[in-house]
């Protein structure tokens, strides 16, 4: 048995530490908040299981392992990192991870709950207690408040001693001894405990050795990986050590480390990031390819990294530069290594050696029955589709102008600090009635700031001719066809099989230009661009948006966004998932997680035969993590409420105008404010608006009390029922509303005060 105290010492004096091998931290708030409920109540929270050997050799984080026995932590870094970050308000000295994860955790001495800090819940209020402050100022510190209540007083006190003598509380540790354990037997100790846990992957297993030998190799490589992501471009310490095994013996598995010494090793890391940077420098500069939202396909960036090895880690020429440029380009959009990764990648790598660039297209080329030709219809996906990066490059690359202003599309053009704003040419609104999705790859144009605005309440038909007509050419220049009876709702679906065939053709002619190198002089390189939605109305968009901003606020992993998930083994596009967590929601830890809003267009039982969790909504998805993050440590999770039922059907909504534009804009900035001031997320508000527009969702609320009340409970629920009432009652807005809806928002207010979030 050890003190909690005495471990965390150890921590500090460098006693207790970390293997190399083990992956960082990655619990979120609700399993740390879980855990010091659990010691505060003294229920079981589990053993520690410890490696005691005085191997110096080892690689280890926290410290270099010095003369005499030492404790590498084995199984407990989750629960040992949480309380020493709570408790000292700093993160140990082996951590890698998210601190925001254990940082303001706050007790209250009146109820006894844990929670992470919120403004409008607890400034100003004393019965709310910093419990990294009480471990340093202990319990007498927080009485002063309340001295003219002794016994409030005493009651308090005896829960702030409760909770500050959980650093006695003991644990239950076991240990490995014996100088005979190597470290692969101690990995696959691990491995073992923790088989519902953070198992090591092949890759996780080659850098524990690579580690062992070099004992800096971790700390070169995500040096390098946060350098790449202030570039805006993600990569894993997996595709990272990937890359460096085809640099340093041109193979693909893991495995084949095992003969490369630790100085072959650094070698090959240090011409493998230098490969990297070369071609990122490529992609961005020559294709506009500057952020990772579009930067599709890690595994044909590796091969890339290969070819630049085996060609002295340079580009012949510019030609040579647009072949290698059009090969990863159409390997990335035709999912080359979606299926049989490691087999495919190896053939890559050996054509590669063989026959170079031109070798790896034909190989390409033989693997889509001779013809790497675009196709209109491969403009038919999402913005989470495989093509929309193409559409990015031709914006880019081609002259685009600007539908406001008729400047071209670049840096210059938007000036310093300036975003180009993607915007969907018929919004979700206008498309209501008429089928079709706003989030097509051939419904969106690109804006500068100053280009959007002019358009802002109008349908395409109503402001498109006008762009032609003060603006020659540029809405040629994005691919718009110039023709006005595809600019109305009603002609949706003809509008973009009409545009899907300008890009299709720009994209041949592009890639083309690539291949045969044609370009008649090497363009400027293009400068980075920032790139933002437009602020939209379509509340499945905000729904998710507020989904994986709660998420990675509460410490899960970042998710890819508007993603294509191929099947690994034929390579058949099973879904275009609005959120992909490949590695779990916690890495390491768990399935991978599939947010899917449109079940009917992906292969669901396919997903979940290959092991995925998958979630056709943000709710059950947010209550999936509720279960998750709470469950371990007893921490009650409430029921769920049954859904309400209006009491009558709401009308019909109102067409889209400038009037429903802005009242759906004032929903949204009313739901901001709710979650701003009274911290709750109202997804089921977001879902009303997506299911019958906002005039639709005023009604329910207007129509059917049960509904409203089912939202509401006044100022201190933070529910959005008053403020809709108010809404409707403002001048602007109650022509949109019958008398009888107008008399239904007034009684409401009555009913409640006038008590209501904002006007």
């Amino acid at each position: 048995m050890v003190k909690l105290s005495t471990l965390l010492d150890q921590i500090d004096t460098g006693t207790v530490l970390l293997p190399e091998f083990q992956r960082g931290y990655v619990w979120n708030r609700d399993q740390v908040r879980g855990l010091m409920r659990s010691m505060y109540l003294g229920h079981p929270v589990g053993s520690l299981l410890m490696w005691e050997t005085s191997d110096s050799e080892l690689s280890a984080r926290g410290a270099d392992p010095g003369s005499g026995p030492y404790l590498m932590l084995l199984d407990g870094q989750q629960r040992i990192t949480s309380l020493y970050g709570v408790i000292k308000g700093s993160a140990p000295a082996f951590f890698d991870g998210d601190p925001k994860a254990f940082t303001g955790l706050y007790f209250n001495v009146a109820s006894g709950d844990f929670a992470f800090y919120m403004p409008s819940k607890m400034a100003g209020d004393p019965r709310w207690v910093n419990v990294t402050e009480l471990f340093s100022k202990g319990p007498i510190h927080y009485l002063a408040p309340f001295a003219a209540d002794p016994d409030a007083a005493t009651e308090y006190l005896e829960r702030l001693n409760r909770l500050h003598q959980v650093t006695v509380r003991e644990f239950h540790q076991e240990k490995i001894t014996g100088s005979e354990n190597r470290i692969d037997e101690v990995v696959d100790i691990f491995n073992r405990v923790n088989s519902g846990g953070t198992k090591l992957s092949k890759g996780d297993l080659a850098l524990a050795r690579v580690c062992a030998q070099w004992p800096d190799a971790r700390r070169v490589m995500r040096r390098a990986i946060d350098r790449w992501q202030e570039r805006g471009y993600r990569f894993s310490l997996d595709w990272l050590l990937r890359a460096t095994t085809a640099v340093a013996v041109g193979r693909a598995q893991f495995e084949s480390l095992n003969k490369v010494t630790a100085r072959e090793f650094e070698s090959a890391l240090e011409r493998t990031i230098a490969h990297t940077d070369t071609f990122l420098e490529a992609v961005s500069g020559r294709l506009g390819l500057d952020h990772d939202r579009v930067l599709k396909s890690r595994s044909s960036l590796a091969v890339a990294v290969r070819l630049l090895e085996l060609n002295g880690g340079r580009f012949d020429d510019r030609a040579h530069r647009d072949r290698v440029l059009y090969w990863y380009m159409h390997s990335a959009l035709w999912a080359r290594y979606s299926a049989t990764t490691e087999t495919t990648l190896q053939r890559d790598y050996d054509t590669a050696a063989q026959s170079g660039v031109d070798g790896l297209i034909t190989a390409l080329e033989r693997s889509r029955n001779g013809s790497l030709a675009v196709r209109p219809d491969d403009f038919e996906g999402t913005q989470g589709g495989r093509f929309y990066p193409l559409l990015y490059v031709l914006v880019r690359t081609q002259g685009a102008r600007d539908l406001g202003t008729g400047l071209e599309l670049n840096a210059q053009a938007l000036g310093a600090g300036s975003p180009l704003i993607r915007r969907a040419l018929f919004s979700t609104e206008l498309l209501r009635g008429h089928g079709g999705r706003a989030d097509a790859i051939a419904n969106f144009c690109f804006l500068t700031q100053d280009g959007g605005g002019a358009a802002a309440h109008q349908e395409p038909h109503e402001y498109l001719g006008a762009v032609e007509a003060a603006l020659p050419g540029a809405l040629a220049s994005q691919w718009i066809p110039n023709d006005p009876e595809l600019w109305r709702p009603e002609r949706y679906s003809d509008f973009l099989a009409a545009r899907r065939e300008l890009l299709a053709g720009a994209a041949r002619s592009f890639l083309e230009e690539l291949r045969e190198g044609t370009a008649q002089e090497d363009p400027a390189d293009l400068a980075p661009l920032t790139v933002t939605a437009e602020r939209s109305l379509d509340p499945r968009a905000m729904q998710i948006g507020e989904l994986v901003e709660s998420l990675r606020e509460a410490g899960y992993a970042e998710p890819e966004l508007d993603t294509v998930i191929s099947d690994p083994v034929t390579g058949r596009v099973i879904a275009e998932a609005e959120a992909f967590w490949p590695d779990g929601l916690q890495r390491g830890q768990g399935k991978p997680v599939v947010l899917e809003l449109d079940p009917e267009q992906a292969d669901l039982p396919r997903l979940q035969e290959l092991g995925y969790e998958v979630f056709t909504s943000a709710d059950s998805l947010r209550g999936f993590v509720e279960r998750l993050g709470r469950e371990p440590f007893g921490v009650p999770v409430p029921e769920a409420g049954e859904e309400p039922h209006a009491e009558e059907e709401p009308e019909e909504p109102v067409p889209a105008g400038p009037e429903t534009v802005d009242f759906g804009k004032a929903m949204l900035g009313l739901y901001e404010k709710a979650k701003q001031d009274a911290g709750y997320t109202a997804s089921a508000f977001l879902g009303m608006l997506s299911e019958l527009g906002p005039l639709g969702t005023a009604r329910r609320l207007l129509h059917a009390p049960a509904v409203s009340d089912g939202f509401a409970n006044l100022w201190e629920r933070g529910r959005l029922d008053l403020t809709v009432e108010a809404l409707v009652l403002r001048p602007e807005f109650a022509p949109l509303f019958t008398e009888e809806e107008l008399g239904r928002a007034r009684g409401r207010l009555e009913q409640f005060g006038y008590r209501f979030l904002g006007e």
